[in-house]
């Protein structure tokens, strides 16, 4: 047999769970072809000794359904050892979409997900009207993962119901009966699924709520019965869960109606810290009833990071900085080392009305530095409040003075979901729930005050490693909940395992040198658009349908990944 490449006595972590063994990895046309002890040589051999040898992550929770249409690189999510993103979230996104509900669906995309208006309205070439027509586009071009895409919701309300979907009317029989058709045609024609969102967070960039936030039962139903008569894809779905028993109820009716899996994201927030043990007994019991429902959650607490050259900081809308944003940013980070800026800003108060959470990002007593090198789970005590009282300080000068460090990029954490009294131990549990799986990455959104593409390694780095605040997890049971559990939950059975007849995507990681990297602004959006992101050192390589795209964390312009059409299945 002739192989294309040889892996050779790497520790391999197969996704499985199963115990880590030192093999070789054999590779030929793009699928692996045996592991095992000694191996034939093939045409190019990498040496991984000393070094894991992984799956390539599958990152079920993204955002790049605008990003894939301008751009070939799904940064950051591609930098973290991702092989595989799912975008359509949240139920936002680009298609269905007539020419005259465009702006509407980018401020929706630019509020809910923080994506400027500018950045969507140069990069988007809107070369599509259906859905069909959007994978047709996505279809046609090449990456550095592979991408799958699920149908949003809130463009499919609007394409059926026009501006009664914006204002929130109820659908009608005539309405639900073409999303339900649209559906079906998504589904039939590469769709991985559906997402939808029912939280009052989302908001367009005028204020408007999301379009789907109170969506009937029977509009939901509608659609997912049209993704059972196809018998393929999954549902996704965001809500508050604010009248738990009303909604899970609704939802157990829907998934029982549609006969297709359902994940939900999950979090410990804080304003009510025990309503995600309601929403995990509900999973449970729907699972143990034969329904297939799962839970995506995170390994790290979610909240907004915060900056001088970030979207907000606790300052961004007092009259002094706000005379500041006429300068370039090595000019306003100049001026802010002034004793006298410093001092008139952190004495001054937001303008009122100038951001209904001005006050929010204010919360000193709630707010951590990220530092460097970065940590996520924040020592009891250490809120920038509680250091501000030992140094002597007001909270406002210290935020001030942790955010001049590290060149006046240093950054905050206001958390404000899985860290309800200073602790991880609500996110402990649901990572080792077995109906749960990593997600909630959101990859290509929250541009200016979010990098959570960046989980797979510090799930890697943290859980595994080098957490001392509470017990770690097996590097087994990690791998593979970045790999074959997400793969799994969206049907993509072709991948996230190490195992002869899977697809060749694989990541070869030097385990004691993983490492995040503070999450730095890049100016490389369209439109010299800003956006966050974060780099990691530790991964040697990253390969995807056999072909190195990463190098020792230099991307190599290979650009082997395609548009993955609905689930697939597992190899014979």
């Amino acid at each position: 047999m002739d192989i294309d490449l040889v892996i050779r006595g790497g520790t391999l972590v197969d996704g499985s769970g199963d115990a880590m063994r030192e093999a070789d990895v054999a590779i030929q046309n793009g699928r692996i072809v045996a592991t095992g002890p000694n191996l034939p040589r093939g045409r190019e051999e990498m040496d991984a000794r000393g070094l894991i040898v992984t799956p390539g992550f599958v990152d079920i929770h993204t955002h790049y359904d605008g990003q894939v249409t301008w751009e070939n690189r799904l940064n950051p999510s591609s930098a973290h050892g991702v092989t595989t993103a799912v975008m359509g979230n949240c139920g936002i996104g680009f298609a269905p979409c007539r020419p005259a509900d465009r702006a509407d669906l980018i401020r929706l995309m630019e509020g809910v997900e923080d994506l400027p208006e500018v950045v969507l309205s140069a990069g988007l070439p809107w070369a599509w009207e259906s859905f069909p027509d959007y994978l047709d586009f996505v279809g046609g071009r090449s990456f550095d993962t592979d991408v799958a895409a699920q149908l949003p919701h809130a463009a499919l309300r609007v394409y059926a119901m026009g501006r009664r979907a914006i204002d929130r009317e109820q659908a009608t029989e005539a309405d639900r009966a073409l999303m339900a058709r649209l559906a079906k045609e998504a589904m039939e024609a590469g769709a991985i699924g559906f997402g939808t969102s029912r939280t009052i967070n989302h908001r367009a960039s005028d204020g408007t709520l999301v379009y789907t936030l109170d969506a009937a039962e029977e509009e939901l139903a509608a659609i997912g019965m049209a993704l059972g008569a196809a018998g393929r894809g999954v549902l996704q779905v965001v809500s508050d869960f604010d009248d738990p028993e009303r909604e899970l109820g609704m939802l157990r009716r829907v998934v029982t109606r549609a006969g297709r899996p359902l994940s939900v994201s999950l979090g410990q927030i804080h304003a009510t810290p025990d309503r995600w043990r309601t929403v995990l007994d509900w999973i449970e019991g729907c699972n143990a009833d034969g329904l297939e429902v799962r839970a995506q959650v995170s390994g790290r607490p979610v909240g907004m990071l915060l900056g001088f050259e970030l979207s907000y900081h606790p300052f961004s809308y007092t009259p002094t900085w706000k005379s500041l944003l006429h300068l370039s940013i090595d000019q306003r980070l100049a001026a802010l080392r002034d004793p006298a800026i410093r001092a008139a800003i952190t004495s001054e108060t937001p303008d009122a009305g100038d951001f209904i959470g001005a006050d929010f990002i204010r919360q000193f007593q709630l707010m951590y530095p990220l530092g460097a090198p970065v940590n996520y789970e924040f020592a009891p005590g250490s809120s920038v409040a509680a250091r501000a009282g030992l140094l002597g300080v007001t909270p406002a000068e210290h935020a001030y003075d942790l955010m001049l460090e590290e060149g006046g990029r240093a950054v905050l954490m206001l958390p404000t979901t899985n860290f309800a009294g200073e602790s991880l131990a609500a996110a402990e549990v649901m990572l080792r729930h077995p109906n749960t799986v990593y997600g909630l990455g959101d990859g290509g959104a929250h541009l200016g005050f979010l990098c959570d593409a960046s989980l797979p390694t510090y799930m890697l780095q943290h859980w595994v490693r080098d957490r001392t605040a509470g017990a770690r997890l097996p590097l087994e049971e990690v791998v593979r909940g970045l790999s074959a559990d997400p793969a799994t939950a969206v049907g993509l059975l072709d991948r996230g395992l190490v195992k002869p007849g899977y697809r060749a995507d694989i990541n070869i990681v030097d385990f004691d040198r993983l490492a995040l990297k503070s999450p730095r602004i890049a100016y490389d959006l369209p439109k010299g658009g800003k956006r966050l992101t974060q780099a990691a050192e530790g991964y040697r390589a990253t390969i995807l349908n056999g072909v190195t795209v990463q190098r020792d964390g230099v991307a190599t312009g290979a650009l082997p990944g395609r548009l993955v059409r609905g689930g697939q299945a597992a190899p014979a």
